[in-house]
């Protein structure tokens, strides 16, 4: 039988916020599983794009030279985004979808720098993104 902690004020207290921030976030939820959805058709398209690259550094001699695609996740920053990373060795780019139809692409940067330059798209503009 698992112990519980002893609820008291700050429990509550931060029951009570949260509940406030709930009730704020709540009707964004649909948007934000757009957004989702819309991150894992961009995340698809660009795995394939990479395991295009990966061939081409093989077939050229250099297998080493592979890039990660992370999985789709809530965003670091934004409360109403999702985002994916690809990354190789300190080098980074990070795709955020967020839930009011944009994408924005991050970098490409070095890990533990400044980020990159951001450039923003709106979800239709699929041609452009790719």
């Amino acid at each position: 039988m698992a112990s519980q902690p002893p609820a008291g004020p700050l429990a509550g207290r931060l029951q009570d916020i949260g509940r406030r921030i709930g009730a704020r976030e709540a009707p964004h939820l649909e948007a934000l599983k757009e957004a989702g959805e819309q991150a894992e058709r961009l995340r698809g398209a660009i795995v394939l794009g990479v395991e295009g690259f990966h061939t081409g550094a093989r077939e050229a001699g250099a297998p080493h030279l592979h890039v990660e695609v992370g999985k789709t996740r809530l965003d670091d920053k934004h409360a109403r985004a999702v985002q994916f990373e690809l990354r190789r060795g300190r080098h980074q780019a990070i795709v955020t979808v967020k839930s009011r139809g944009e994408v924005t692409l991050v970098g490409p940067f070095r890990s533990g720098k400044t980020e990159g330059p951001c450039r923003s798209f709106p979800y239709d503009a699929e041609e452009e993104l790719h």
